[in-house]
């Protein structure tokens, strides 16, 4: 596997030198921690920075490779702010509909059994809850609903 300093052509004594750093700053990194898997926001700034930092001053990053990669950086963070609120929507929506329930017979089914009754009260959340018959069960076990003798 090439190593990020032979990919940037750099001199063998530049190589060592940035292999060099890259292992210590892993080495700090992993000090006492568990190692990650996954890059985040951060990790990636990291990156730039050091690439930057070390940059062969002769033969400076090219404009498009670092607005390619400030354009990388601002795709991720868009995704995770976008996939945060995505996720808080969600949980606004299933309490709503769970609130909207209250007082409507429902089906509840769970992995062994199904029980029907009326809608006592909702717990709103992320994950709300429907407290039927005297039991709560997840908003996401109810398979029918029921005003009257009519299923909706």
């Amino acid at each position: 596997m090439e190593s990020v300093a032979q990919s940037f052509n750099l001199s063998a004594e530049e190589r060592l030198r940035t292999d060099q750093m890259v292992k210590m700053f892993n080495a700090q990194l992993n000090e006492g921690k568990k190692i990650n898997q996954v890059l985040g926001k951060d990790d990636f700034l990291k990156i730039l920075i050091t690439q930057l930092t070390n940059q062969d001053p002769t033969k400076p990053l090219e404009d498009k490779e670092f607005i390619a990669q400030m354009a990388q950086f601002s795709s991720l963070e868009q995704m995770n702010n976008m996939a945060r609120n995505l996720e808080k929507l969600s949980g606004v929506l299933n309490a709503s509909q769970a609130i909207s329930l209250l007082g409507k017979h429902v089906e509840v089914g769970t992995d062994t059994q199904s029980i029907s009754g009326r809608v006592e009260a909702v717990i709103t959340g992320q994950y709300p809850q429907v407290l039927v018959n005297g039991a709560y069960y997840d908003f996401d076990e109810i398979r029918a609903i029921k005003e009257g003798e009519n299923t909706l």
